[in-house]
């Protein structure tokens, strides 16, 4: 059974108030939140989670409204330069002689583009999976590792600090070294 709008709107403005005063850090325990009509604290957080679920909802329907703008926009734009960028125009040389037919590289771009867009605003690309393999793709061992391993490793890959700037571990490789020259004794 569905509320009537008084109660409705009753609801509405005791939920604005509530968000308003949790934003402020009241505590739902504080009187002022006891105030707004809840008989105890737990009373005060199930209401607060179903005034964010509703307020999700409208956010959901919200963007779902941009989005569909949004596509449209681009369908308007995609078919204004999609026959640019699918047939060929004949290309003239200076004297105003036929020389070919191309296509508008220019108008591919922006087909492109149009298109990648489109992917990101609907999440049609998918994220790109990385894996990192050990010696011969098994898996990589990790371990606790001296400041000298560390360094052996990255110049065997390669330094990603080319121009040298201070990495904060200056003298540390010699207290490292000693550290793990006491551990083997």
């Amino acid at each position: 059974m569905t509320a009537s709008r008084a109660k409705q709107a009753d609801t509405a403005k005791r939920r604005a108030e509530l968000i308003r005063l949790r934003l402020a850090g009241v505590r739902f325990s504080d009187p002022k939140i006891l105030a707004l009509g809840y008989n105890s604290r737990g009373d005060a957080s199930k209401d607060f989670v179903r005034a964010l679920e509703q307020h999700r909802e409208e956010e959901g329907i919200q963007v779902a409204t941009y989005r569909q703008q949004e596509n449209e926009r681009l369908d308007a734009l995609l078919e204004a330069v999609w026959p640019r960028a699918t047939t060929p125009s004949p290309v003239f040389n200076r004297d105003g002689e036929h020389i070919s037919n191309e296509l508008d590289m220019r108008a591919v771009d922006t087909v492109l583009r149009l298109m990648d867009r489109r992917a990101k605003l609907n999440g049609l690309d998918m994220p790109v999976k990385a894996e990192v393999s050990g010696p011969g793709g098994g898996a990589v061992q990790v371990g606790p590792a001296s400041i000298a391993e560390l360094r052996q490793l990255i110049r065997t890959a390669g330094d990603p600090d080319p121009d040298g700037e201070d990495d904060g571990l200056e003298g540390q490789e010699q207290d490292e070294d000693a550290d793990d020259d006491r551990d083997d004794t």
